[in-house]
Protein backbone atom coordinates (compact mmCIF):
# COMPACT_ATOMS: atom_id res chain seq x y z
CA UNK A 1 0.00 0.00 0.00
CA UNK A 2 3.18 2.67 0.75
CA UNK A 3 4.31 1.73 -2.88
CA UNK A 4 0.66 2.63 -4.26
CA UNK A 5 1.16 6.18 -2.29
CA UNK A 6 4.28 6.41 -3.01
CA UNK A 7 3.51 6.13 -6.39
CA UNK A 8 0.04 8.32 -6.54
CA UNK A 9 2.21 11.15 -4.89
CA UNK A 10 5.09 11.52 -7.27
CA UNK A 11 3.05 11.60 -10.34
CA UNK A 12 3.42 14.31 -12.57
CA UNK A 13 0.03 15.58 -11.97
CA UNK A 14 0.45 15.80 -7.83
CA UNK A 15 3.77 17.27 -8.12
CA UNK A 16 2.98 19.79 -10.75
CA UNK A 17 -0.73 20.56 -8.72
CA UNK A 18 1.62 21.13 -5.79
CA UNK A 19 3.70 23.78 -7.25
CA UNK A 20 0.92 25.45 -8.79
CA UNK A 21 -0.81 25.54 -5.45
CA UNK A 22 2.07 26.85 -3.79
CA UNK A 23 3.25 29.46 -6.61
CA UNK A 24 -0.26 30.78 -6.27
CA UNK A 25 -0.23 31.39 -2.61
CA UNK A 26 2.87 33.13 -3.48
CA UNK A 27 1.24 35.55 -5.56
CA UNK A 28 -1.92 35.71 -3.44
CA UNK A 29 0.10 37.40 -1.13
CA UNK A 30 1.82 39.66 -3.78
CA UNK A 31 -1.88 40.64 -5.09
CA UNK A 32 -3.36 41.16 -1.74
CA UNK A 33 -0.77 43.77 -0.86
CA UNK A 34 -1.19 45.38 -4.06
CA UNK A 35 -5.24 46.10 -3.27
CA UNK A 36 -4.03 47.35 0.24
CA UNK A 37 -2.27 49.87 -1.40
CA UNK A 38 -5.05 50.87 -4.01
CA UNK A 39 -7.78 50.63 -1.22
CA UNK A 40 -5.57 53.35 0.54
CA UNK A 41 -5.61 55.74 -2.39
CA UNK A 42 -9.28 55.57 -2.83
CA UNK A 43 -11.01 58.07 -1.18
CA UNK A 44 -13.85 56.70 0.52
CA UNK A 45 -13.05 56.63 4.35
CA UNK A 46 -9.33 57.20 3.77
CA UNK A 47 -9.34 53.88 1.52
CA UNK A 48 -10.04 51.58 4.83
CA UNK A 49 -13.21 49.82 3.56
CA UNK A 50 -12.75 46.95 6.06
CA UNK A 51 -14.92 49.10 8.23
CA UNK A 52 -16.96 50.38 5.63
CA UNK A 53 -20.61 49.49 7.24
CA UNK A 54 -24.21 50.78 7.11
CA UNK A 55 -27.17 50.93 9.65
CA UNK A 56 -30.60 49.00 8.40
CA UNK A 57 -33.57 48.18 10.79
CA UNK A 58 -31.14 48.63 13.72
CA UNK A 59 -28.21 46.56 12.39
CA UNK A 60 -24.79 47.24 11.02
CA UNK A 61 -24.43 45.83 7.47
CA UNK A 62 -20.72 45.63 7.05
CA UNK A 63 -19.72 45.86 3.12
CA UNK A 64 -16.18 46.90 2.97
CA UNK A 65 -14.99 42.91 3.40
CA UNK A 66 -17.27 42.59 0.11
CA UNK A 67 -15.82 45.66 -1.77
CA UNK A 68 -12.05 44.64 -1.02
CA UNK A 69 -13.16 41.47 -1.96
CA UNK A 70 -14.05 42.29 -5.60
CA UNK A 71 -11.19 44.98 -6.00
CA UNK A 72 -8.75 41.81 -4.93
CA UNK A 73 -10.42 39.65 -7.47
CA UNK A 74 -10.58 42.54 -10.11
CA UNK A 75 -6.69 42.66 -9.34
CA UNK A 76 -6.12 39.50 -9.74
CA UNK A 77 -7.73 38.58 -12.96
CA UNK A 78 -6.28 41.95 -14.72
CA UNK A 79 -2.72 40.72 -13.46
CA UNK A 80 -3.40 36.53 -14.55
CA UNK A 81 -5.46 37.67 -18.38
CA UNK A 82 -2.14 40.41 -18.69
CA UNK A 83 1.10 38.73 -17.24
CA UNK A 84 -0.03 35.15 -18.18
CA UNK A 85 -3.05 34.81 -20.18
CA UNK A 86 -1.88 37.14 -23.06
CA UNK A 87 1.68 36.33 -22.84
CA UNK A 88 1.25 32.52 -23.73
CA UNK A 89 -1.47 33.47 -26.31
CA UNK A 90 1.30 35.21 -28.50
CA UNK A 91 4.06 32.61 -28.27
CA UNK A 92 1.26 30.13 -29.18
CA UNK A 93 0.54 32.24 -31.88
CA UNK A 94 4.19 32.55 -32.85
CA UNK A 95 4.58 29.04 -32.90
CA UNK A 96 1.38 28.04 -35.36
CA UNK A 97 2.46 30.93 -37.20
CA UNK A 98 5.52 29.21 -38.09
CA UNK A 99 3.82 25.66 -39.11
CA UNK A 100 1.05 27.65 -41.05
CA UNK A 101 3.75 28.67 -43.78
CA UNK A 102 4.99 25.26 -44.14
CA UNK A 103 3.66 24.13 -47.69
CA UNK A 104 2.22 20.51 -47.61
CA UNK A 105 4.53 17.82 -49.39
CA UNK A 106 2.54 15.17 -49.35
CA UNK A 107 -1.47 14.36 -50.32
CA UNK A 108 -3.67 11.41 -50.27
CA UNK A 109 -4.56 9.34 -53.12
CA UNK A 110 -8.01 9.91 -53.80
CA UNK A 111 -8.05 6.04 -54.72
CA UNK A 112 -6.90 4.05 -51.03
CA UNK A 113 -6.51 7.50 -49.07
CA UNK A 114 -2.61 6.64 -48.39
CA UNK A 115 -0.56 9.65 -47.82
CA UNK A 116 1.79 9.83 -50.59
CA UNK A 117 4.30 12.62 -51.71
CA UNK A 118 3.13 15.37 -53.40
CA UNK A 119 4.86 15.07 -56.99
CA UNK A 120 3.88 11.22 -56.90
CA UNK A 121 2.47 10.25 -59.95
CA UNK A 122 1.57 6.59 -58.72
CA UNK A 123 0.23 5.32 -55.56
CA UNK A 124 2.98 3.49 -53.81
CA UNK A 125 0.29 1.24 -52.05
CA UNK A 126 -2.43 0.78 -54.63
CA UNK A 127 -0.24 1.79 -57.90
CA UNK A 128 -3.30 4.11 -59.10
CA UNK A 129 -2.43 6.53 -61.66
CA UNK A 130 -2.05 10.07 -59.70
CA UNK A 131 -1.96 13.26 -60.98
CA UNK A 132 1.51 14.86 -60.71
CA UNK A 133 1.19 18.34 -58.70
CA UNK A 134 4.16 20.90 -58.05
CA UNK A 135 4.97 22.41 -54.93
CA UNK A 136 4.08 25.98 -54.98
CA UNK A 137 7.16 27.80 -55.55
CA UNK A 138 8.12 31.01 -52.65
Amino acid sequence: MFKEFRKFILRGNVVDLAVGVIIGAAFNSVVQSLVGMITQLLPSNGGKFANAHFHLLGKDIVYGTFINAIISFLLIAAVVFFLVVQPINKLTELAMRNKDTEEPTTKKCEFCLSVVPLEATRCKFCTSKLEAEKPKAA
